[in-house]
């Protein structure tokens, strides 16, 4: 079961994005983290500039307009930039489980960043991954950073669940219902031989 990328909701999702953020004059890159290092010698990191109009950033802020449609839209600006900042692309995983308030399980939940194919929707090169120079010969595929690489079939894998839900609601069942103690195992001896 495989399902096919949507490239025009890609597109159309990055061009939403760009009108919302052209309507209230919002810059199309955000600062990334500048490279300190304090007195003592630890350094705070460094991150790229952050483009707002990739196809990860517009994910997150579709994400969080989403969730809260009556927040004021710089602050699902900045907090899209925060994420993709200290995250990056895996930090749609973790917004996504915060947003859902649980693990997450892909094949039965569309994938925001791929649409559920599975693969990374960026079509990155061996060489942007650094992928080894035994894989670069073979034909594979790159799996997406969110949902590592799982496909969104409910029909496909849904049976298999009931029947494994099934299963642990009779185990649980079993498992809750008491043993008769030894009295009134006697008194129900008892009771169906008719004696006094």
């Amino acid at each position: 079961m495989t399902v096919t990328r949507n490239r025009n909701r890609e597109e159309q999702l990055r061009a939403d994005v760009h009108a919302e953020l052209t309507e209230i004059d919002a810059p199309l890159t955000a600062p990334g983290r500048p490279s300190r290092n304090d007195p003592n010698g630890w350094s705070y990191g460094y991150s790229d500039d952050i483009d707002r109009t990739t196809l990860d950033w517009a994910t997150a802020y579709r994400m969080l307009t989403d969730h809260q449609p009556d927040a004021p839209r710089l602050s699902h600006i900045y907090a899209a930039d925060a994420l993709l900042r200290e995250r990056r692309v895996e930090g749609l995983a973790t917004l996504h489980q915060k947003l859902a308030g649980g693990p997450i399980n892909y094949r039965f939940t569309r994938c925001p960043y791929c649409w559920g194919s599975g693969e990374d929707p960026t079509d990155p090169t061996c060489e942007d991954l650094g992928c080894s120079r035994s894989m670069e010969v073979l034909a594979h595929d790159h799996l997406c950073p969110v949902c590592r690489g799982e496909e969104f079939a409910p029909e496909y894998f849904g049976p298999d669940q009931m029947e494994l839900m099934a299963e642990r609601l009779a185990r649980a069942l079993v498992a809750r219902t008491p043993a008769l103690r030894p009295i009134a195992a006697w008194f129900s001896r008892r009771s169906r031989t008719g004696q006094p």
